[in-house]
Formats: structure tokens, C-alpha cells, sequence
């Protein structure tokens, strides 16, 4: 089974701006399109001059049917948001942690969540994954590497 831990954390809060993904097929492209169009078009910049630490979130998210991306920061909770953005309330609780480092956050994202829905959750015996935000945290640079961290809340089975 790949390397994972499970961790407590407190509830935290999350701006985002998203964009929905409509077939899994396109969804590596199109979310790299996306954080491509919000680097260019300084969204990101505004939502990183809100944040309360450097962390950028790729958040995963079902609302209203709709499976949704949001590029996000961390904040508290008496921000002033972005009109367009949706506050994303991760809940206090246990959380499945798998990190990683790779070249891109495209391929970083890609990796975590393989490992993280397609490795870990699929063998687990003791957790489970019941839904809710879980998000793609990129943590930093180090040696030409983006590293980072994916946070999947999980549940005693």
C-alpha cells in the first residue's frame, strides 16, 4: 500500500474561485487550463493577498450535482472574499494525508489524488472517504520540486 498517515486536524476555511468539471476524460486538461487562466488573469494573486499562510489549495468538491475545482487559499473566517468566490468549510476531524513532491502542480495534483483514491481508500480497512471537500495542498518549493500534500477527511470504518 503507498506511504500515507492519518492525521487529526481542527475545522479550517477556504476561499476558492472554481470551475466545474463536466467529464473525466478532459479533467487533467481542463483543470490545468484553469489554473493557467487564473495565474494569468491575477486571480490567484488576489486570492493569495487573503490568505493567512503561503499554501495554495486545489479543492475537489460536489455541490448541487456538479463536480467542482476551486483554486483556494486558507483563510479565516472574517475575510472580506472575492464576490465570485465560495467559502469552503473542511470539517474538523480525521484526515487522510499523502505526500509528494514532482515538477508541476498539474502533475504533483495528478499523483496525489491516484494515490490517494486510487491506492490508499480503495485498500483501506480501518477508514473511508464519505464525501465533502478534499483538497490538493501545494506546500512550497525545494530543488526544483513543487511539494505539497492531499487532504481527503476520512471516517472510522
Amino acid at each position: 500500500m503507498a506511504d500515507y498517515t492519518l492525521e487529526e486536524k481542527d475545522s479550517f476555511t477556504v476561499v476558492g474561485i472554481g470551475t466545474e468539471l463536466t467529464d473525466y476524460a478532459g479533467m487533467d486538461k481542463k483543470k490545468a487550463d484553469f489554473w493557467q487562466a487564473i495565474s494569468r488573469n491575477g486571480t490567484l494573486d488576489t486570492l493569495k493577498a487573503i490568505a493567512t499562510n503561503d499554501y495554495i489549495f486545489a479543492v475537489n468538491e460536489a455541490v448541487n450535482n456538479k463536480m467542482m475545482h476551486y483554486a483556494g487559499v486558507m483563510t479565516d473566517a472574517s475575510v472580506s472574499a472575492p464576490e465570485e468566490a465560495r467559502i469552503i468549510q473542511f470539517p474538523k476531524g480525521k484526515y487522510l494525508v499523502v505526500k509528494g513532491e514532482e515538477k508541476t502542480v498539474s502533475e504533483l495534483n495528478s499523483k496525489l489524488e491516484g494515490i490517494a483514491f486510487g491506492q490508499v481508500l480503495p485498500e483501506a480497512k480501518n477508514f473511508a472517504y464519505v464525501g465533502g471537500p478534499n483538497a490538493m495542498v501545494e506546500m512550497g518549493q525545494r530543488d526544483g520540486f513543487i511539494f505539497g500534500e492531499m487532504w481527503v477527511p476520512v471516517v472510522k470504518k
